[in-house]
């Protein structure tokens, strides 16, 4: 048996399907890059990065954190993963630019083609029926059905546009999140909700004989697994080979984000039926029972060699924060190191260009690196962080020459997922030391039990590790709208130009 939730770590908005024996998984990445990750697995339990849809998006300003510009809490959002005779799609919308974008491969590993899809359509769900035409389910508070052209670039003229679902009850949170899909004949649209009677994410169903029929349901799943009134919802339901039913849904986890759950579930009738209860511990039968899967996060000796496109690419746990600036970055210049070079000023960590990031994974971990600043200049930052709106960091800064360790951290009034902290405040700054030289081994460390959701940080003083600064609390909120990440980063606040080198780059769980 296999502990249930599945990965305890920010992987939101899931949809998931399966292709002979091979499942995958697609989830929200915002204003990370590469971006659109999707996942593969042979047991729906343990999971690792098949691809990535897109390097970037669209290279806007905004997304490249220009001008004072960012795309925190937007970006993409929920797609929509299928495979229909012989082609994957994905489809989802960017809330910076309010589009609506469509992605299409023979493979999963890409290469992707990339159209603009008119209209926008909040939390859609792709459905190919049996005829071959297609639809768009989406929607807040009223779910829409809209009929596509036959090349999906848009709604079909005369097609059928309709309102399938509309919340009736009071509600914090309307009906969103949908997934639409056909089974045994029957038309199902599954959706999550938070009704004020209830008070937490709840997921339901709706169900018609045609898609010109009355949609009728209601309440289908409704348990927080004893964890904070977080309740367990929206996702993606699937069929494993021997005809099992599962819903892969997320739940609300503090700073580190919303974290996969497995909810068994099955047709009655015709009916959805879930499990009342997720499980605390799970298995299922493996498709490929001695398959090896690479890790969601690891460590990294940055040894890297430029392929056959001319780059080099990073193994597959890191993304960027916002699109990078590759002129400004490079793991070739110097072997066995991730070089920074600053080509702006930055008020702040959350400004910061070619920050390196990867998920922090409960139920706690521990990253180790080694940097070299002797390339920093006078008011530059560099260092490991937990990137979120409520930033703890460590870093070796510079001031007169003189070379210092900070601890610094983003304070939060209220610990509630309001409030906004991205702005050009600097963060509290709550220890320093002078250190001797350039060359510096940091840590950080993050503990998430019961929503602890604290980070610290340490220096290596000979064979010592010695603590600095205070344990951090963080707090997940709706300005980054993303679980915490473990981040290597350098900013400028007085003369671009400067560089940080790191390397041995260790990540732990403990």
């Amino acid at each position: 048996m296999y502990h249930n939730p599945i990965i305890w770590a920010d992987y939101p908005d899931l949809d998931v399907i399966r292709v002979e024996d091979t499942y995958y998984m697609v989830s929200t990445t915002m204003h990370m890059m590469p971006g659109c990750v999707i996942l593969r697995s042979y047991d729906l339990i343990h999971w690792e990065v098949a691809t990535y849809v897109y390097d970037r998006l669209d290279d806007t300003p905004a997304q490249r954190l220009e001008d004072g510009k960012h795309i925190y809490g937007k970006g993409m959002w929920a797609a929509s993963l299928r495979y229909h005779q012989g082609t994957f799609y994905v489809i989802f919308v960017a809330n910076d630019t309010r589009k609506t974008y469509l992605y299409t491969s023979a493979s999963i590993s890409g290469p992707w083609d990339k159209r603009i899809v008119e209209g926008f359509y909040h939390d859609c769900s792709l459905f190919f029926d049996d005829d071959d035409r297609a639809y768009l389910v989406h929607g807040n508070a009223e779910i829409h059905l809209v009929e596509l052209k036959a090349d999906l670039s848009g709604p079909k003229p005369g097609g059928t546009q309709r309102l399938i679902v509309k919340e009736r009850d009071p509600y914090h949170l309307g009906y969103e999140g949908a997934h639409f899909y056909k089974v045994n004949g029957k038309y199902y649209v599954f959706l999550i909700h938070i009704s004020k009677e209830v008070g937490r994410r709840t997921q339901a169903y709706y169900m018609a004989d045609t898609l010109n029929g009355e949609f009728i349901g209601g309440e289908v799943f409704n348990d927080d697994m004893g964890y904070f009134n977080s309740g367990v919802a929206q996702g993606g339901i699937v069929d494993t080979p021997g005809g099992d039913w599962y819903a892969v849904l997320f739940q609300d986890h503090g700073a580190v984000g919303r974290i996969p759950v497995i909810v068994p579930m099955n047709f009655e009738d015709g009916i959805p039926v879930f499990a009342s209860n997720a499980p605390r511990a799970i298995d299922i039968p493996s498709t490929r029972p001695d398959y090896s899967y690479s890790p969601l996060v690891g460590s990294d000796d940055f040894e890297y060699h430029i392929g056959g496109d001319s780059r080099a690419r990073l193994r597959d746990f890191w993304q960027w924060n916002h699109t990078p600036h590759d002129e400004q970055w490079s793991v070739t210049e110097k072997p066995g190191v991730y070089r920074i070079r600053t080509g702006q000023l930055s008020p702040n960590l959350i400004y910061a260009v070619n920050t390196l990031t990867q998920r922090a994974m409960g139920p706690a971990c521990k990253v180790n690196v080694t940097l070299d600043g002797s390339g920093l200049n006078d008011g530059d930052y560099a260092g490991l962080c937990f990137l979120i709106g409520t930033y703890g960091l460590i870093a070796l800064t510079r001031e007169q020459g003189e070379f210092y360790l900070v601890m610094q951290a983003r304070e939060s009034q209220d610990s509630s997922i309001f409030g906004n902290l991205i702005d050009e405040e600097p963060a509290t700054e709550h220890a320093r030391i002078r250190v001797t030289g350039p060359v510096v081994t940091l840590q950080a460390s993050g503990h998430f039990v019961n929503n602890q959701d604290e980070c610290s940080f340490a220096y290596l003083d000979g064979t010592e590790w010695k603590p600095l600064g205070i344990s951090h609390k963080m707090f997940y909120k709706l300005d980054h709208f993303m679980g915490c990440r473990i981040g290597l980063f350098l900013y400028s606040t007085q003369v671009k130009g400067g560089t940080a080198d790191f390397s041995n780059f260790k990540y732990d769980m403990i």
